[in-house]
């Protein structure tokens, strides 16, 4: 059953040499749970291949559980990802999400948007700066 989300930019990081774009969507409540953030950014730590570089980072209270989802750039133009799920009671009780499932309705709403933005700024424009600075919309879907 459909139930409107909301979708957050939270503000940008930077976690040994990677600048992310940390983003949260709200299912119960109109935020991410802090709580969710934060074990968002551990799992980006884990995650992360050594080196550094730009990515994004979504932090998802879903209906039954919460998505810890890393997103980062790679040789040039392909994104990479790994996801996390944990209960909603616990955030840090997080594990390695392996599935067939790539990404619910809400989520892609921040990846084509980081698509594009990435297009624009670094593949046609050479501007890492200038895609760090934009941000998604906050909206609600």
């Amino acid at each position: 059953m459909y139930r409107p989300r909301s979708i957050r930019f939270i503000g940008r990081e930077q976690l040994d040499g990677w600048q992310l774009k940390v983003y949260g969507i709200g299912t119960h409540a109109p935020d991410a749970r802090p709580a969710l953030v934060a074990a968002t950014l551990d799992a980006a730590r884990m995650a992360l291949p050594a080196g550094g570089g730009a990515g994004f980072v979504i932090a998802h209270d879903a209906m039954t559980t919460g998505l810890s989802l890393v997103y980062w750039w790679a040789n040039e133009n392909e994104i990479h990802g790994h996801f996390f799920a944990s209960p909603l009671d616990d955030s840090n009780a997080y594990v390695s999400y392996d599935s067939t499932g790539l990404s619910c309705v809400w989520e892609m709403e921040i990846m084509d948007f980081e698509r594009r933005a990435w297009l624009a700024d670094v593949l046609k424009n050479d501007d890492l700066d200038g895609y760090l600075a934009r941000r998604a919309p906050d909206t609600e879907l």
